[in-house]
């Protein structure tokens, strides 16, 4: 798998000079990125593509190669696979589509492909895929990208992987994560997944510095390898998947091939091994930096935080909807919290008002987190004034002291709250429903952890 990610050669096979060719913006991208390895193009011509040196072959190339990269026609393909073969490629990539998903056509060609891959030992992603890109490296082979279009991926590389079936989900995530405190390790588009699929991403990037995998899926092709993987896996899954109603099964066959399974059983069975699903695609972007910039929800008791009467109206529905406690407060405990400052309401949710001491802050949220009647918080505070910014900072560093996490939503618009979590790095959500579901997804994840380590260590005794 690392070569798909870190190859020192890469041949794009299909990459021209005329107008137009997906295979140049490849190899333009790629130079772009100071991407350091050899780069070759193959073409009729043999003529060099944005600076990579060009071959009418791949067996003209006097070098080894770690990764081939395929955007020729369809009907091309199963030759293609046969010269990376005698090549001795053992990567590839088929970012050509028009073969399963287009008919009896496509999947003989299909047929071909995949015969050709197991005589020569060939892992390969898609067809029909976009490609991998990997942050930390500055290596990306995804087909149309510009130069200059996602500079922030690669200046600011972070620790959520990705496994896509859709170009424009991947794009959607690029372009989302370009304002949050978290951002992309690595991205890979399965496409058809043929070869390559769901499992074997989630098995690598288990083992890669990956603390989140998020993944928009169409179909699920070998649904015990995939639960057995995720099974298998230590770090959290969110999973979008397509296909919940007819229409939407007809949409996903027509765009990779795939049957999207019957939905009832594929949500019984993510819920079996810990698998997280997302409710909406935003989910795959908004919901990882609860898993990396909080410890995880280990109880359901949750005291609400905020400013504002209203919010705490509006949260306390939310979470009881969610499934959550919202207990009142021992009278020792409002005590306490009483005696850090001139409050509106101290009985959960507890309620600020105008007060704007950050010494008031910092003792309600150590009151609260370090009490055995509170298992995290909902911080719903409007940001009028410095103060509470310096307030939420202070709340995320007892959140690590104490352990226990808060879902942050600041009660401002949504350009505000953006340039607020990207100039102080704090992991607000950009609903009041957003940082509900956090809490919800995290507490989901700590019991499926608590569940999968009791199993493990009841096979560790049978042993």
């Amino acid at each position: 798998m690392d070569a798909f990610f870190n190859p020192r050669s890469i041949v794009v096979i299909g990459a021209s000079n005329k107008p137009f060719n997906l295979g140049a913006t490849i190899c333009e991208y790629l130079t772009f990125l100071n991407y350091d390895a050899k780069i070759y193009a193959i073409n009729r011509k043999g003529e060099d593509v944005k600076g990579c040196k060009g071959y009418m072959s791949l067996l003209e190339i006097p070098h080894d190669v770690d990764l081939a990269i395929i955007l020729t026609p369809a009907s091309a393909v199963p030759f293609v696979m046969e010269e990376c073969g005698k090549k001795g490629i053992q990567s590839v990539i088929i970012e050509t589509a028009g073969f399963t998903e287009e008919g009896d056509y496509g999947r003989q060609l299909q047929k071909e492909v995949n015969e050709i891959a197991r005589h020569y030992n060939i892992r390969f992603i898609g067809p029909n895929c976009l490609g991998t890109l990997n942050a930390h490296n500055r290596f990306c082979c995804f087909f149309g990208a510009r130069p200059g279009e996602y500079d922030g991926v690669f200046e600011r590389p972070g620790d959520i992987s990705y496994v896509i079936q859709s170009g424009g989900v991947g794009v959607l995530i690029m372009d989302s994560l370009r304002s949050d405190v978290v951002n992309v390790n690595k991205m890979m588009s399965i496409g058809n997944k043929e070869d390559i699929d769901e499992a074997d991403c989630i098995d690598y990037f288990n083992t890669d510095g990956t603390k989140v995998i998020g993944m928009y899926i169409e179909s699920v092709k070998n649904g015990k390898r995939f639960l057995e993987a995720a099974k298998r896996s230590s770090i959290p899954i969110l999973v979008y998947k397509v296909g919940r109603t007819s229409e939407g099964v007809k949409a996903a066959m027509s765009h990779t091939a795939g049957m999207a399974n019957n939905d009832i059983i594929f949500d019984a069975a993510c819920k079996q091994v810990g698998i997280i699903r997302c409710k909406a695609i935003s989910e795959l972007h908004s919901m990882p930096k609860i898993f990396t910039t909080m410890p995880l929800l280990k109880g359901k008791r949750i005291a609400i935080f905020t400013n504002s009467g209203a919010f705490g109206g509006i949260t306390s529905d939310l979470l009881v909807e969610a499934g959550f406690e919202i207990p009142t407060l021992s009278g020792e405990l409002q005590q306490r919290i009483t005696r850090c400052g001139k409050l509106y309401n101290v009985s959960n949710p507890i309620d600020l008002g105008p007060t704007l001491s950050l010494q008031t802050f910092i003792d309600i949220f150590t009151t609260l987190l370090s009490s055995d009647e509170i298992d995290g918080i909902c911080a719903v505070p409007n940001v009028w004034q410095q103060v509470v910014i310096d307030g939420i900072l202070e709340l995320m560093k007892l959140c690590k002291l104490y352990d226990k996490p808060a879902g942050i939503y600041i009660p401002n618009a949504v350009d505000r709250i953006l340039k607020i979590r990207t100039a102080y790095s704090i992991p607000g959500f950009e609903s009041p429903e957003e940082a509900v579901r956090a809490l919800q997804i995290s507490y989901q994840y700590y019991c499926a952890s608590q569940k999968k380590s009791l199993t493990r260590s009841k096979t560790n005794a049978c042993l």
